[in-house]
Parts: C-alpha cells; sequence; structure tokens
C-alpha cells in the first residue's frame, strides 16, 4: 500500500477493495441485506461497508484505509475481473489508472508513458476506450443507497423531474464537478468528472459535454452555471454564452444544493433548505458554507448562517486545517492564546508575535493540536487575522469541523478531501454512545448562529482533560441540536414545515443519525 501510494501522489486517501464475492466480504466487514443487494446490482458500485476488527477478523494492510472503520468494497463487474479473482481468490486493491488528482488513463500508449512508473506491469486491449468513468460509491443507510459519487453504473440514467423544463445545459461546480443537461421531465446527469482545477480534467469536462450533447441530439436554449466568478465550469459557460448568445443564469451555490434535493426527492417546495458544505461563493462576496435558506427550486432567502470567521491564507486553511483552528480559538476563546477577550486578542496579537515563546508557556493552548504546530506558522496566522490579508471570511460548516478536528489533535493538515471531518467522525464514533452532553447552541432566524457558547464549553472540556473522543461526539451532538433549533425558529416565522439538507457535510453518517435516529 505504501508503495503504491508514493507512485500514485496519493497521501493518505483510502483504497477502494474488490472481493471476490460475498462471502468473502461478510468475512472483512458487515454486511445487512441492503448493503448486499447493492453490491450484487448491475451498476456494482463501490460500497461503504463497516468493517471487522475483532480477533477474528482476516487481517487487510493496514495502509488500505488508514484510521477508518470502513471499507469501499466491490465485486467483480467484468469477465476480466471474474477471471481474475478466480485466480486469486482473496482481496485486491482497486484502484483508477491515473496519477493522483487527473483524469483516468484511456490511451494504451498515454498509459505506458504515464503509468509506466505507477504499474509494474500494463495489461492493454484493442478496444478503445471512448469516455472516462470512474467506479460509483454508495452509502447504504435506513432511507436507501445514498451516492457518494455517481458514475459507472448510474450515469446518465436520468434524474425524473416533477415539471418539464427547458432545454438548460447546467456546468457543474469547481469540486467534484457533474454537469447536466435538463429537457422536459429528464435531468441527465454525467459521471463525476473530478475537480477542475488542471486542464487535463477541464479537457475532459468539455469532451463529455460534447459526447452527451451528440448522444442525447441536445441543443441548449439556456445555460446555468454557478455564481463563483472564478470557477472554470462559470468560466467555461460564460464563453458559451459569448459564443452562441444563449442567456445564461448563474445560480447561488447553496440554492442549487437545496434545489437539487428537491429535484432528487420530487419535493416542489418551498421549504426550510440546510447546506453544509465547505466552500460556496455568496450572493455577499463572502464564502458561504453553512446555510439555512427558505427556498424552493427558482429563488431562495438566506435566514440563518453559521457565525462567520476568517480564513487565514484563503485556500491553504483547507489544507491545513489548524488554520481555522487558530482563526476560531481567537476568535471565540482567545484565552487559549493567552488573552481575555477577542478585542484584547487583536490588541495582543503583535505582542504575541513578538515574544513566541509565550504560546508555549500557555497550559492552555498545551491541550490542544497546536501545540505542535511550529510557532513561527502561528505567527504568520495571527498577523493574517489581525491584518485580514488574505483571509476572507466563511461561515463553512465544513471549516468548522476542521477547525475541532486541529483543536483536538485529530488532523492537522490533511492528505486527501476532507480528512479532517472524517477522522473526527471516527474519533466520535468511538465514543460511549451513552455520553448525551450537548454544548451551548442556540437557533437562529434572521442572522448568524452564534458560536462562541460552543466553543467555551469545548475549552472546558479540553482544560478539564476530556477524552477526544468525548469532545468529538459531544461536537457532533451539538451541530445536529444547532441545526435543529434553527430550523424551528425558522419555522416559527415562515410556517415552513419540510427541511431539505444538502452539502457534503451531510456525507457524515454520525450527524444524519444524530438528526434522524432510526
Amino acid at each position: 500500500g505504501g508503495l503504491l501510494r508514493t507512485r500514485k501522489g496519493r497521501g493518505g486517501k483510502p483504497f477502494a477493495l474488490m472481493m471476490p464475492d460475498l462471502d468473502t466480504i461478510r468475512r472483512h466487514c458487515f454486511v445487512d441485506g441492503a448493503e448486499a443487494e447493492t453490491l450484487s446490482s448491475p451498476a456494482s458500485p463501490i460500497v461503504l461497508l463497516r468493517r471487522r476488527s475483532g480477533p477474528d477478523s482476516p487481517r487487510l494492510a493496514d495502509g488500505i484505509a488508514p484510521g477508518l472503520s470502513r471499507l469501499g468494497v466491490m465485486l467483480p463487474y467484468t469477465p476480466l475481473h471474474h477471471l481474475l479473482m478466480a485466480r486469486v481468490a482473496r482481496p485486491l486493491v482497486m484502484t483508477s489508472a491515473n496519477l493522483s488528482e487527473e483524469p483516468i488513463v484511456t490511451d494504451n500508449s498515454d498509459a505506458v508513458g504515464r503509468l509506466g512508473r505507477i504499474a509494474d506491469l500494463l495489461m492493454i486491449h484493442d478496444r478503445d476506450i471512448l469516455t472516462r468513468c470512474d467506479d460509483s460509491v454508495l452509502a447504504v443507510d435506513p432511507t436507501g443507497a445514498v451516492p457518494v459519487r455517481r458514475a459507472r453504473g448510474y450515469a446518465p440514467f436520468p434524474v425524473r423531474l416533477e415539471h418539464p423544463v427547458g432545454s438548460v445545459l447546467a456546468c457543474g461546480a469547481e469540486e467534484k464537478n457533474t454537469f447536466c443537461l435538463a429537457r422536459d421531465r429528464d435531468a441527465f446527469l454525467s459521471q463525476h468528472i473530478g475537480d477542475l482545477e488542471n486542464a487535463e480534467t477541464l479537457a475532459h469536462f468539455e469532451r463529455t459535454i460534447t459526447l452527451m450533447r451528440r448522444l442525447f441530439r441536445f441543443e441548449p436554449d439556456v445555460l446555468a452555471c454557478d455564481m463563483h466568478p472564478e470557477y472554470l465550469s462559470t468560466k467555461y459557460a460564460l464563453a458559451l454564452a459569448d459564443d452562441t448568445g444563449l442567456p445564461l443564469v448563474q445560480v447561488q451555490h447553496h440554492h442549487a444544493h437545496v434545489a437539487a434535493c428537491l429535484a432528487d426527492n420530487d419535493v416542489r417546495g418551498p421549504v426550510i433548505g440546510v447546506a453544509l458544505d465547505g466552500t460556496g461563493y455568496g450572493t455577499d462576496g463572502t464564502i458561504w458554507g453553512g446555510e439555512f435558506l427558505a427556498a424552493d427550486a427558482r429563488s431562495f432567502e438566506r435566514l440563518a448562517w453559521l457565525e462567520p470567521v476568517r480564513m487565514p491564507g484563503g485556500a491553504a486553511a483547507i489544507r491545513r486545517p489548524w488554520r481555522m483552528a487558530v482563526a476560531h480559538l481567537r476568535t471565540f476563546v482567545p484565552e487559549l492564546l493567552g488573552v481575555a477577550s477577542e478585542a484584547e486578542g487583536r490588541a495582543a496579537t503583535p505582542a504575541l508575535l513578538e515574544n513566541p515563546g509565550r504560546f508555549a508557556e500557555q497550559g492552555d493552548l498545551r491541550r490542544t493540536g497546536l501545540a505542535s504546530i511550529p510557532q513561527r506558522e502561528v505567527q504568520v496566522v495571527l498577523r493574517q487575522l489581525e491584518t485580514g490579508l488574505n483571509s476572507p471570511f466563511t461561515s463553512s460548516a465544513g471549516r468548522l469541523f476542521d477547525a475541532v478536528s486541529a483543536v483536538l489533535g485529530i488532523c492537522a493538515e490533511i492528505r486527501y478531501e476532507a480528512q479532517a471531518a472524517i477522522e473526527l467522525e471516527e474519533a466520535a464514533l468511538r465514543a460511549d454512545p451513552t455520553d448525551v452532553v450537548v454544548y451551548p447552541v442556540e437557533g437562529a432566524c434572521d442572522g448568524p448562529v452564534k458560536l462562541g457558547p460552543l466553543w467555551a464549553a469545548l475549552a472546558d472540556d479540553l482544560r478539564k482533560g476530556a477524552p477526544t473522543e468525548r469532545i468529538a461526539l459531544r461536537f457532533h451532538r451539538s451541530v445536529a441540536v444547532a441545526v435543529v433549533r434553527t430550523c424551528v425558529a425558522i419555522r416559527s416565522r415562515t410556517d415552513l414545515g419540510r427541511v431539505a439538507l444538502s452539502g457534503g457535510v451531510f456525507q457524515n453518517r454520525l450527524l444524519m443519525t444524530l438528526l434522524d435516529p432510526p
């Protein structure tokens, strides 16, 4: 596993496994009836399964899914897979034929040139690959199979819409891009394209749009894209609108999350839309991500949001969650940095910069995950927070989870997307589930959901030496209660009685269980 990670540049991101049959999967993982049905379906997706960890359980390499309680597992789905499994009769790591963050290689000569330093052997075929398609990834919960990545076996099957629409090409967002061709009552979703962050993935995006337009004989009447001005998908849509003269509608990211949830569940709205994710461009020019909306498919009103915090270094704060930890501590519990209030924190920052040893002297700070961060790096972040340089405000729930993960010493720097939040959830799952303590949180309407009381109580637990797992579980419970109380506050004002949950944070199965117990 370590050699393959090094060759692919994959960091700590978990690998998927292929196992010969359901009996083998059951020896390694817990599998219920719905999960077995999903594994055995014609789509043959990767399914996230709880791994067995008892002394009698078969051992798998530690590097497959480091620190995680779930494995991504699939069954053979091609004749070649069945031949391979008949020979080896044991689990095999299966990973895409690509370098990390690049599209899958489709050309034999390209494979020899690009993958020769990854694979010791290459088996090629005389059938050309016309379009890339990753394996689909699903999680199964009491409501059914929930797609984490919708691709092979599912795309481009349409989502059936409640009402007919015109011909719309919707270009999607930047991360984990998929696009959509909507016509009449069908919304044809592309396979998972990937993050539009390099020329290869952008070219894959453009080629796949061309292919699907040809397959479905689709000519758009309207173009749609995200509001973010720097997304490559937005720039593609703007250029296409200029070339064709077609009208372009730019959609706020979190409104799109809620509208997609409505379409997926065949609900017209209006609803209370809760969109919790990492990043989305807000109508006020700040970074949203902890949003409570009154919304239908056409419009929305922002009624509440998580209290904004600066994001020091912009994208650097995503890669290094400890930066968000410093921002939250300085904003809400500055005494952990050796000062008594946020105002005093601003005044004291220059002194702290001049006396970096003061960090090491703070007993409270030593209880946090920041104690291991080089003091000079913390100084840079404090200066950014003091000046606001490259430190936009964000209401992101994803960044809140990152901050707590770093403060608890779980994950200070990520090696794959959402690692800090995933490992925070794993810590919470190891806690005693009978602990039902909730940190102080209140609902909100027409304003921010205040985070200060939550952070104060969490800091108090740190001072008392509470186990990391217990604090992680209490944090999850508190977020769930904050969501519920905010929805109740919005209902009292709007009379809306139905809630739509959307956004990447809701892939956290513990949070979903707390919000909707079985």
